[in-house]
C-alpha cells in the first residue's frame, strides 16, 4: 500500500491560534486544510477530497461530533479524529457512536503522537479503499463467470 505524495488532512477548530499551530507543525508532512467552523469545513469538503478529518469537539456553531455526523452521509470515506481539551466522557461516547470516530485525542496534542495517528488513520483509509476496489473486481469477475456458465448451459 503506497501513500500518496501527501496525505490530505482537514483540521477544524474555532480557535485560529490552534489552526496556525497545526498548519505550522504538519504542513511539511501533510497537505493541510484548516477551517474555523463546521460550515466552513463542509465548503472545503465540497471542493477537495480528504483522507483524514480532525475536529475540535467544543465549537460554537456545532460541536465536533455534530460536524462529523453531518460529514458521514456526504463524505463517508475520510477517517475521523476528535480532538478536545476537555475530558468529557459523553463526548467520547457520542464521537464513537454518532461520529464514527477512529481516534480521540486530548489537547494539547503531542506532535509526534498525532503525526503517527494520522499515518495510521491513512492506512485504514487506504485499506478500506483497496477493499472496495477488490470487491468491485470480484463482482465483475463473478458476473463474467455467470455469463460464461449461462452460455455453456444454453449450448
Amino acid at each position: 500500500m503506497q501513500e500518496p505524495e501527501k496525505i490530505r488532512v482537514l483540521y477544524v477548530d474555532d480557535e485560529s491560534v490552534n489552526l496556525t499551530a497545526f498548519k505550522a507543525s504538519f504542513r511539511r508532512d501533510f497537505e493541510v486544510f484548516v477551517a474555523l467552523s463546521g460550515p466552513e469545513a463542509m465548503e472545503i469538503l465540497e471542493k477537495q477530497d480528504m483522507e483524514v478529518i480532525i475536529t475540535d469537539q467544543r465549537m460554537p456553531e456545532m460541536s465536533g461530533v455534530e460536524f462529523l455526523e453531518k460529514v458521514i452521509p456526504l463524505h463517508p470515506e475520510p477517517i475521523r479524529i476528535l480532538l478536545t481539551g476537555y475530558s468529557d466522557i459523553q463526548a467520547v461516547i457520542d464521537a464513537i457512536n454518532k461520529g464514527q470516530v477512529y481516534h480521540y485525542i486530548t489537547k494539547p496534542w503531542d506532535e509526534s503522537q498525532l503525526r503517527n495517528i494520522i499515518h495510521k488513520a491513512y492506512e485504514v483509509f487506504a485499506l478500506r479503499r483497496e477493499n472496495k476496489e477488490l470487491i468491485k473486481s470480484l463482482l465483475r469477475a463473478n458476473e463474467q463467470l455467470e455469463f460464461l456458465l449461462r452460455q455453456r448451459l444454453l449450448s
